[in-house]
């Protein structure tokens, strides 16, 4: 009887330890980030996604983005940017609120895409349908190689997402 008792205990505490590191989202292999600002107008953007990293593979081919297909703009749970005001991007209208970010990417042209469902896992339920803004941007070569995928606001509203040796940038306003 000690014996199961003792072994229900250590199998308990196993467990609790085992639910511990999976709550501690920072351990995952594209762990969460959040990056925000307020622009000059008094617009606040926020970009909430995970970190995907390189590991060695090639952007593209062996990992996301793949050339000409919806891609989420990061690892796990569709990437959320959320504007607190009316906005345009590239110089087209975005009204303030909360959308999947997602991308294609075709030829070294991005569409960065404004979806209005935010919550959703990955791009598997993407409808194009659901798209309230698409626009095309350059992409280029980074000034320095980013192992984890990484969003910037600037203050003047310039977004840079780099991964890899990719950078690519649009306006907001």
């Amino acid at each position: 009887m000690k014996k199961i008792l003792a072994l229900t205990f250590l199998l308990g505490i196993l467990n609790s330890q085992y639910t511990l590191a999976q709550d501690d989202k920072s351990k995952m292999p594209s762990p969460p980030a959040k990056v925000s600002a307020t622009l000059a107008s008094g617009v606040v953007i926020t970009i909430d996604y995970s970190q995907p990293a390189v590991k060695g593979r090639t952007i593209g081919k062996n990992v996301e983005p793949m050339e000409g297909k919806v891609w989420r703009t990061g690892a796990n749970d569709a990437t959320v940017f959320e504007n607190s005001k009316d906005i345009t991007v590239e110089g087209k209208n975005l009204p303030a609120g909360k959308y999947g970010l997602f991308t294609i990417v075709q030829n070294g042209e991005w569409t960065i895409i404004f979806n209005k469902t935010w919550k959703q896992w990955g791009a598997f339920g993407y409808k194009e349908s659901d798209d309230i803004l698409r626009v095309k941007v350059k992409g280029s070569k980074a000034a320095s190689f980013s192992e984890r995928m990484t969003f910037l606001i600037g203050n003047t509203g310039k977004i840079s997402l780099l991964w890899g040796d990719n950078q690519v940038n649009f306006q907001t306003k």
